[in-house]
């Protein structure tokens, strides 16, 4: 008897897949993207919600990640689009302003527009997997936590470093200290737009009283908004006077020899030579 054979089939390997198009709008500030999808969602779960607990539950979010989320749109959009309540079993809730709604409807406008054009568009050429390979180098992310938009106002060149001052608001103020080469390379002078970049272990925490002096540059007045406890640091986010937010991470022994809870009078403190800048292109 004849042993049956196996027929030969192409498998989806022998052929390269074929590259779909998509993208998505955003609002952006000084270049940089504050208002993804994602976080427009999140918004609207907040809206629903009433709270940051149940909207970061909504969107499948962490409750820390929802609050990164929420102070970098705070931030870069230039006044508070969310703002909280104290009180109630739940620890209070969570609100958007009329500035949010506004982009809330006006996102869901635009995203529909942008849904038909993107259904206009052509097939990606075969050439398009290297160019989007090459983009995504491109598009690199920073894991700094702080991001503040501002304005250059100052730059004091010296012989390897400059220092940079960048308006952050009024009586805001942040000073970086970076190469001359970075200042060129980046195309910083009076008037441009950039972001500054400063990791939360890099920011350390004081209190008002004693006499201690330091040499830090950035020394900046706020009052702690939220405390994050982790198995051995702490994240803590102080609100400035702005209403921007800066956080810092602390040892749980710092966190308690500083009596530091919600409410307490607190400086955000950081060298200059902390700090990064960046640029749109």
């Amino acid at each position: 008897m004849k042993e049956p054979t196996t027929p030969t089939v192409e498998t989806p390997a022998t052929k390269p897949p074929d590259i779909e198009l998509s993208g998505s709008i955003a609002f952006r500030s000084g270049g940089r993207n504050w208002g993804s999808e994602n976080r427009m969602a999140l918004l609207a779960a907040i809206g629903t919600e009433g709270s940051i607990t149940g909207a970061a539950r909504k969107v499948g979010l962490s409750y820390k990640a929802a609050w990164d989320a929420i102070d970098g749109m705070n931030n870069l959009a230039g006044e508070p689009l969310v703002t909280r309540t104290t009180g109630g079993k739940r620890g209070g809730g969570a609100s958007l302003s009329e500035r949010a709604h506004e982009l809330l409807r006006l996102y869901e406008v635009l995203n529909r527009e942008h849904e038909r054009f993107m259904a206009r568009l052509t097939v990606a050429s075969e050439s398009s997997s290297h160019n989007l390979e090459l983009m995504q180098h491109m598009m690199v992310q920073t894991s700094a936590r702080n991001r503040l938009l501002g304005t250059v106002t100052q730059i004091k060149h010296g012989a390897v470093n400059d220092e940079v001052t960048l308006s952050i608001a009024d009586n805001l103020d942040i000073i970086a200290s970076i190469t001359s080469e970075s200042v060129q390379n980046l195309g910083l002078v009076v008037g441009r737009r950039a972001l500054a970049f400063v990791k939360a272990s890099s920011v350390m925490v004081g209190t008002p009283g004693g006499d201690m002096r330091l040499s830090a540059r950035n020394q900046i007045n706020g009052h702690v908004t939220r405390i994050v406890k982790g198995a051995v640091n702490a994240d803590v986010t102080l609100e400035l006077v702005s209403g921007h937010t800066i956080t810092a991470m602390l040892s749980l022994d710092g966190l308690v020899s500083l009596g530091l809870k919600e409410g307490v009078q607190a400086y955000a403190i950081f060298k200059a030579s902390s700090v990064m800048m960046g640029v749109a292109d």
